[in-house]
Parts: C-alpha cells; sequence; structure tokens
C-alpha cells in the first residue's frame, strides 16, 4: 500500500520462487561478471590471461521466469547462459575461505544481451546498459538451496537452441569461482541479503529469433525452457 507521504506505489519486489517450497527469495541487486570462461573471453576478442575481473549490474526487474520476449531497438540479441548464485548473508571485505557460508542457494539463468547496442557502446567507451540491462533481460529458474545440493564447482552447462547445442562448457572452467567472486564484489560493494551474482557464461553465444526455443543446464542445479515470443 502507498504510504501517506508516497506519490505512487512502489514498484513491486522481483522473488525468486525457492524449489520445492513456498518460501519466495527477494532480490537486492544483481551482479553480473564479464568474461568469466577463458574460450568465451577469446571469442569476444579479449586475452583472459590479461584481465583482471570486472562487474556490470543487471537490474532486479530484468529477472523473469517465462517466456522472453524479443526486445525494441535491436537485431542482434544473443543467449548466455549462467550459474546463478543467491547470498542470504552480506559483508564487506568477505574473505575468501569463509565467502560460500554467505550462500543460500543455487539457479540456472539467461543474461540476454542485445549484443549490437553493446558493441555500440564498447566503441564509443560507453556504459553497456543499453545492452544488457534492457526489460526481461534475464529469463531465470527457480532457486534450489544449498543445503540440497551443495555449492557446484564443477559439472556441464550447456544450452540448445531448437534442440542444437550452442553453448558447452564446465563449472570448473570459470576462471573466478564463486567464493572469489564474492570476496571481490565485497571489496567494491557491501553485499547484503537478496544479492544475486550471475557468473558468467561459456563459449559459444549467439543471436535467436523469435520462435526459437532455448534449452539450458547446469549440473546439479536444474533446466531452463525458455521461448522466444
Amino acid at each position: 500500500m502507498t504510504q501517506s507521504n508516497d506519490l505512487f506505489d512502489p514498484a513491486p519486489i522481483t522473488r525468486f520462487p525457492v524449489a520445492g517450497s513456498d518460501k519466495t527469495f527477494p532480490v537486492r541487486r544483481v551482479y553480473c561478471i564479464g568474461r568469466n570462461y577463458a574460450a568465451h573471453a577469446i571469442e569476444m576478442g579479449h586475452d583472459p590471461n590479461k584481465e583482471p575481473p570486472f562487474f556490470f549490474q543487471k537490474s532486479p526487474d530484468n529477472i523473469i521466469f517465462g517466456d522472453f520476449p524479443y526486445p525494441t531497438e535491436t537485431n542482434d540479441v544473443h543467449y548466455e547462459i549462467e550459474l546463478i548464485v543467491a547470498l542470504s548473508q552480506g559483508g564487506s571485505n568477505i574473505p575468501v575461505e569463509t565467502a560460500l557460508d554467505h550462500v543460500y542457494g543455487y539457479g540456472v539463468g539467461l543474461d540476454m544481451t542485445r549484443r549490437d547496442l553493446q558493441g555500440d557502446a564498447k566503441k564509443l567507451g560507453r556504459p553497456w546498459e543499453v545492452g544488457k540491462s534492457f526489460d526481461k533481460s534475464a529469463p531465470c529458474t527457480a532457486l534450489v538451496p544449498a543445503s540440497e545440493i551443495g555449492h557446484p564447482s564443477e559439472g556441464a552447462i550447456w544450452l540448445k537452441v531448437n534442440g542444437v547445442v550452442q553453448q558447452e562448457g564446465d563449472l570448473n572452467q570459470m576462471i573466478w569461482k564463486v567464493p572469489e567472486m564474492i570476496a571481490i564484489l565485497s571489496r567494491y560493494f557491501e553485499l547484503c541479503p537478496g544479492d544475486v551474482i550471475m557468473t558468467g557464461t561459456p563459449a559459444g553465444v549467439g543471436p535467436i529469433q523469435r520462435g526459437d526455443v532455448m534449452e539450458g543446464h547446469v549440473a546439479h542445479v536444474g533446466d531452463l525452457t525458455v521461448k522466444v515470443v
């Protein structure tokens, strides 16, 4: 409800469903790490051995659970399958050794990207939001608690488009592992419960069209099926 001094109703909070539960996970922020698989860094024209980790953000309301509507102002929308990490504890300067204690659970997500707009932004030295943080750009699954599956550090991650494998890798190919991502992020931001991290994508990113069906998989976590509409 609107408080007496609010001009309008506040936007609803984005919430992940939790598999096998009636509980939900309210989202505070969405952090994304760029080029975290060496083969993907190379296919994007970068040397993974020369780069420190870097991050950008999506908005919490970019997260959806269902079909992906093809966005406006683009002719080149790419899929990027990712492991999602959801935090139930926060902090600053979190040690790598205890970083996993802050994780509530994991999910499967897509970092959908208007690649043409992202490319234009890169050339001009501008932020990536127009290419990355557009409406409904993060189709996701429900979360699976770490108390049930542990902390996946290896296993297959792949994406099919219309039944054909386009991306294929292993979680152990991440350059910066989940504990390291949490520790590094916490140096720059005070992390809080409700923060979500999208952990990067393996090689094989490419375009989708209306009517395509994307099927993603992350070992130990689950499967995601999304239609482009």
